[in-house]
């Protein structure tokens, strides 16, 4: 294929192969997979999750939610807090799928109420120990109130966790740790009901690591299905497993201070980044093969502009470099990176769309 600016690869048979192997690890538990697609956002790539006879998905936002819907899909989980400003659009969605929402205040519940005719599932979002959103499982009584109220014409599905402080570097000893702890909460909850309560746990690095989920029944993990440089860095994955690439066209080389400059910048990347050896990496530079690339690191992105990538590496390796060159960038984070590319190019040449995520403005 012929490349001319950064351009998203993703690698069909290692996306494949990701799903299978976290499919296989919840049917081993007797567990519904349904995995979050705010990784991918992409109809085209959707329908490999599919054809591995998965049906019940999460998303993102309404708007994601909207997209896949529109593809065919029917049960999807918004793993967000309920926003009462987007009520006219759940309202609309809530109609024509199995529409699962999440709740973390009472004021959420008051506007759900008020706000949603058409039926709903709903969710109760629990705080495991990452702090960001979903209720303290220490305010019981809150939690018990919620969870024995008579919502009419909606329905109570159960409590839903996302352990995010697990993406950190991480044993397999640490994350059973935190999926036990995990776990031990929500069943705790579960037991101010007597309603049947569906217990929702989802994160990569816990669901990677991890071979059984006894004591829940729904894993949502996400970024598995392509993984990335920061997955690896947590001891998650192998470098391998990373089942997406940018390529890059080289526009100047420097030998004398080491460093090569790339057509892929912030707009292309994102800015997340990790430490390497005390440096900052904002990607990792591999070689691009005919089919796909080498899974070893030849030098790091040490620096984002909007437009621009400075690799910095060993001044034989810059030396390689010519302008006209294309590198591949495995991404720091492949999550932010996908969201901000308009689609994917596949090894053999396919082009795949994804979402419009500006489709729903005003």
């Amino acid at each position: 294929m012929k490349i001319k600016r950064p351009t998203l690869l993703v690698d069909e048979s290692k996306v494949r192969k990701n799903i299978r192997e976290m499919k296989a690890k919840a049917d081993k538990s007797d567990v519904i997979f349904r995995p979050h697609f705010k990784t991918h956002h992409s109809a085209d790539i959707g329908e490999w999750f599919r054809q591995e006879g998965i049906h019940q998905i999460t998303c993102s936002s309404v708007s994601m939610a909207s997209y896949f819907a529109r593809h065919g899909w029917k049960d999807i989980t918004i793993a967000f807090p309920y926003n009462p400003l987007e009520f006219e659009e759940i309202n609309k969605l809530a109609g024509s799928i199995t529409l699962n929402i999440v709740l973390e205040s009472k004021e959420s519940l008051i506007n759900v109420i008020r706000q949603v005719i058409a039926p709903l599932n709903i969710f109760l979002k629990i705080d495991l120990g990452t702090h960001r959103t979903g209720l303290d499982p220490e305010n019981e009584s809150l939690i018990s109130a919620i969870l024995n109220f008579d919502f009419e014409q909606h329905r109570l599905m159960g409590l839903l966790g996302h352990a995010g402080h697990s993406y950190q570097k991480i044993t397999p000893q640490k994350a059973l740790s935190i999926f036990e702890e995990s776990k031990l909460i929500l069943n705790t909850l579960k037991r101010l009901s007597s309603r049947k309560l569906i217990l929702s746990y989802g994160d990569t690095p816990t669901c990677s690591l991890l071979h059984e989920f006894q004591a829940v029944d729904e894993l949502r993990p996400g970024n598995f299905a392509f993984y990335d440089v920061m997955q690896h860095s947590f001891g998650v994955c192998e470098m391998e497993d990373i089942a997406v690439c940018l390529a890059c066209p080289v526009v100047a080389v420097h030998p004398g201070r080491n460093e090569a400059v790339i057509y892929g910048g912030g707009v292309h990347l994102s800015k997340d980044h990790i430490i390497i050896e005390n440096q900052k990496c904002f990607g990792t530079v591999v070689d691009l093969k005919e089919f796909g690339w080498a899974p070893e690191a030849k030098a790091h992105l040490s620096r984002l502009s909007q437009e621009h990538g400075i690799i910095f590496g060993s001044k034989s390796y810059i030396s390689s470099l010519k302008v006209g060159d294309i590198v591949g960038i495995l991404p720091i984070h492949s999550c932010l990176t996908a969201d901000l590319q308009g689609y994917y190019v596949t090894l053999e040449g396919t082009l795949l769309g994804k979402q419009n995520r500006n489709s729903n403005l005003l």
